[in-house]
């Protein structure tokens, strides 16, 4: 490779992975629709997210690659979300004579049949690779959703929930310390506040009766 095909190759590589500034939020070069997402700040954003509707993302919640969020969407302070997820939030019509609601067809006329619902992701979830969420869902604070799931229903609060389509597998913590936790909102706290609770986190609560034995 000559000294100018690689010199353009690293000018390239520079402006198409750089990395934006929105409200504290670091967004790839290569993400699309940002005019669509209020950031709550502190958020990391992996390459080739895109985004379209009304979307809300908590503060420190981070994407992962090639994420595809369409719809009504509001996320949680401190999720962490994997790659490829995709959330839709929109859907065709089912009922009337067709589905097609492409502009093509009586000049997109068709369009103010689709349906708008809403996704509701709570504060703490981690959303594994490849899930996939559909409209009128809520999951609750601290739930995981398993790699490769399609949700379609509600998701309790520290539920573990996996499968086409998802179902719970278990919770993760007893109805106490669940009660705790929801009590204590540890997301809603100041960096200065976290460090005195600091060693809560470090506990395993798999056999415990109390976060704070």
């Amino acid at each position: 490779m000559s000294g100018f095909r690689r010199f353009t190759k690293k000018v390239l590589y520079y402006f198409l992975n750089a990395v934006e500034q929105r409200n504290g939020a670091s967004v790839s070069g290569f993400s699309r629709g940002l005019q669509n997402v209020r950031f709550g700040g502190e958020n990391k954003l992996a390459d080739r997210c895109n985004f379209s509707g009304k979307i809300e993302i908590g503060y420190r919640t981070t994407l992962g690659y090639n994420n595809f969020l369409s719809g009504d969407i509001t996320i949680g302070k401190y999720c962490q979300i994997g790659g490829d997820v995709a959330i839709h939030t929109t859907n065709h019509p089912i009922s009337h004579l067709s589905t097609y609601i492409n502009r093509s067809l009586f000049d997109g006329e068709l369009l103010e049949l689709k349906e708008v619902k809403k996704v509701n992701i709570g504060h703490d979830v981690w959303i594994g690779h490849n899930v996939i969420i559909t409209g009128n869902v809520t999951v609750g604070n601290g739930a995981i959703l398993a790699a490769g799931s399609v949700v379609t229903k509600d998701v309790p609060p520290y539920s573990i929930v996996g499968g086409v389509p998802a179902k719970i597998i278990r919770k993760r913590f007893s109805d106490a310390i669940i009660d705790e936790i929801e009590a204590l909102q540890w997301w809603d706290l100041s960096d200065g506040e976290l460090q005195k609770i600091k060693p809560l986190f470090f506990k395993d609560y798999k056999t415990a009766s109390t976060i704070y034995g």
